[in-house]
Parts: C-alpha cells; structure tokens; sequence
C-alpha cells in the first residue's frame, strides 16, 4: 500500500520555546517529540515513503489570517506564524533532507487550501501516517479530512504533543475511533 508520512507544525512558534505562541513546547520537550519525529522520517525515508511536512503560516501582510479567529486572530499583533520569519522555520532540532515535500496552510487542517490532497493523489497514497503538534488541533484536523477522503490513517503518538498530557490523551482517545493509533516502531511493520 503506498504510504506518506505527514508531520504537522513542528516549527518554532508553535512548538519550541522560542515560540510565540509555544503552548506546546513544554509537552514536546518532556515527550521528545523531535527525536521521535526524526526517527518517524528516517523510517519513512528507508520504506521509500512520501514525505510531507505541514506547516501553517501567513504572509508578511497577514492578509490570509482570519482576524475573528480565537486561535489565530492575535497572530499579526504579536507578531506569530509569519512565513518568512523564525517562528515559521521548523524546530532546529528536526533533521530535514531534500526530497520532502512542504505544505504552508492558512488554518489548522492540512487539507483546507493546500495542494496536500493532490500531491497524495498523484504520488497514489492510500496510507497517511500522521505526527505533529498539537494533537488536539492540528493532527485532529489531518486526521478527520484524511478519513472522510478514504485514505487509511495512522497516528503515531510518540510523535505528537499537545498543552499537556491530559490533553493529548483524550485527543488519542477520539482518534482512535477513524484511525489506528501506533508507536514509531510500529511504522517498521507497515508494508
């Protein structure tokens, strides 16, 4: 079955201390998500695996933000996810080689207004494997649109952190009703 690792939002805003808005970047430290996100990659890599990397982001002018938003409405006053600057770069940590592909989003799922859906569609991806920050939003988001368009999911939950624990946890718990939840070691025993 063709497969495609997708990780979401491992940039600096959202996830590293640095971040402004890093609601998650304490959780993600505590749970080493970038180590296990570069060991998601590289199994990904080796299994000759699409690999998408996800992040949102608005240019400089904001002019895409949704102002009324509670989530994102204060990212141009305070200067957040802005294509272009630091906080829009990936997690320095995350070890990144050429042959990915980059997906920017206006909002919080990786489908809506991206051209997510037909680079899986061309490249004949049957299997999303999801991983990302955060767990309740943005790979909740991947992970419904991906199961209303028929593709297989899973989730690799070493891989993904949220505002804590808690949180994480129930998001894991509703996602396991529309995908498989598995571990990074998991990835090696899908075909």
């Amino acid at each position: 079955m063709s497969t495609a690792f997708i990780g979401i939002d491992y940039i600096v805003d959202i996830m590293h201390p640095d971040g402004k808005i890093a609601r998650s970047a304490a959780h993600a430290a505590q749970r080493d998500i970038i180590g296990k996100a570069n060991r998601a990659l590289a199994i990904a890599q080796s299994k000759g695996w699409l690999r998408v990397l996800v992040k949102i982001g608005f240019s400089p002018n904001y002019l895409e933000q949704p102002k009324h938003s509670p989530m994102f409405g204060r990212a141009a006053q305070v200067g957040a996810l802005k294509l272009g600057a630091h906080g829009t770069e990936f997690h320095p940590g995350l070890k990144i080689s050429g042959d990915h592909l980059v997906i920017v989003k206006p909002r919080v799922s990786a489908f809506y207004a991206t051209p997510l859906e037909a680079a899986l569609r061309a490249n004949g991806v049957q299997r999303l494997v999801i991983a990302g920050v955060s767990s309740s939003w943005a790979v909740q988001a991947a992970a419904r649109d991906a199961h209303d368009r028929d593709y297989e999911v899973c989730i690799v939950e070493e891989a993904c952190a949220a505002g804590d624990e808690s949180e994480h946890q129930a998001s894991m718990k509703l996602m396991s009703t529309i995908a498989r939840i598995i571990s990074v070691d998991e990835m090696e025993n899908l075909g």
